[in-house]
């Protein structure tokens, strides 16, 4: 098959994916640590999203448990080490240049560690009221509150590079 039939092949609504056989290029996680009503966050300055305010995370290592990898990526990337992340959400991406990703979100209330910036991030605390929506990723509006509020979320989209073309939202009690 030509990579051009093949682009064209990329679906462009969350409803035209067998999500339930689905397999992602990578595994990747987010760390979602929180102080009270401060979130921990960063200025990304390297891979996907460089430029982007995210959470801190990253690919999961073969042989790493994504918990592992969250409380991993976190360490390297802000010197904040969570403790006892829990797993909030699953978020699964396409993109319409033919990558994707599916993502575990874990949410910590305890850490330790003192924050440094680092090669890969900037990081930052942030009031959950006044989290910098227009400065991340599309997604983080429809996930990132309902997560903050308790809920276990997945989530499925599909992107054209920065541009959220569809998505669904599943709330799990």
């Amino acid at each position: 098959m030509s990579r051009s039939k093949n682009l064209m092949m990329t679906p462009k609504n969350v409803d035209e994916v067998q999500w339930s056989i689905w397999e992602p290029k990578e595994r990747a996680v987010l760390c979602l640590v929180r102080d009270n009503n401060d979130l921990l966050l960063i200025h990304k300055k390297t891979g996907l999203g460089a430029g982007k305010i995210n959470a801190p995370g990253g690919r999961i290592e073969p042989d790493e448990t994504p918990r592992l990898a969250a409380i991993r990526e976190t360490e390297e990337e802000t010197g904040i080490i969570p403790i006892n992340p829990e797993q909030r959400a699953e978020l699964s991406f396409i993109f319409t240049n033919g990558y994707s990703i599916h993502g575990t979100i874990f949410l910590a209330t305890e850490y330790s560690g003192t924050m440094i910036e680092t090669p890969e991030a900037l990081p930052f605390w942030r009031s959950i009221e006044d989290l910098p929506f227009e400065r991340m990723w599309e997604d983080d509006t429809l996930w990132l509150p309902k997560v903050l509020n308790g809920a276990y979320v997945q989530g499925f989209f599909i992107f054209d590079e920065d541009s959220m073309l569809s998505h669904r939202i599943e709330l799990q009690v």
